[in-house]
């Protein structure tokens, strides 16, 4: 008989111990003004775009540029190979279209704020899509890194979007003045901005 009753002993010892444990569990810590002040707010992920570029006007160039957006900041990072050494233009093109053999169904740089076109940042005007030159080695690879707060990746702004737009590859260098594209030789590779 003390043996059922021992059990039942512990056993109500043993929940009544488990619930004052679950209570002290859920109970939450109360959080001053100072503590809710030093919390930092949680960063945005970035925005990712990766793009092939194709040879075209029956050149060999290829490349690849991906697009970042943080904070407010769009960066592209891109790399080529197959150009001629020197220098050439790469610039944004209205439309993300690089069906015609020699890029032309890209249309011209896109140009949103009907600004002449021009070196970056220019206090004379530049096009949004005038991202400049880029030098080719002796084995023809290129690399161009670029950022600017002017650009976003699918905000819907017109002036600043540059989804659903290319990015195209010359055959000659800009020389940032020349209007409307700088003299900057055919298209040699192109690529269209999509998610």
């Amino acid at each position: 008989m003390k043996k059922p009753v021992l059990i039942a002993l512990l056993l109500t010892l043993s929940l009544a111990i488990g619930c004052k444990n679950n209570k002290k569990e859920n109970i939450e810590p109360e959080v001053t003004a100072t503590e809710e002040q030093a919390v930092e707010p949680v960063q945005d992920e970035a925005i990712k775009v990766k793009i092939r570029l194709d040879p075209r006007s029956g050149s060999n160039v290829s490349g690849s540029a991906v697009f970042t957006e943080k904070d407010g900041q769009v960066t592209m990072v891109a790399v080529f190979e197959g150009l001629t050494e020197g220098t050439h233009a790469i610039h944004l093109h209205e439309k993300a279209d690089c069906s015609a053999d020699d890029g032309t169904s890209s249309g011209g740089h896109w140009n949103p704020t009907n600004e002449p076109h021009g070196k970056w940042g220019d206090a004379k005007g530049y096009h949004k899509g005038d991202i400049g030159n880029m030098e080719a080695d002796a084995k023809g690879n290129a690399t161009i890194s670029f950022s600017t707060d002017q650009w976003c990746i699918g905000c819907g702004d017109a002036n600043k979007d540059i989804l659903h737009k290319a990015v195209i590859v010359h055959d000659a260098a800009d020389d940032f003045k020349s209007q409307p594209t700088g003299n900057a030789g055919g298209r040699v590779s192109c690529g269209g901005i999509i998610q």
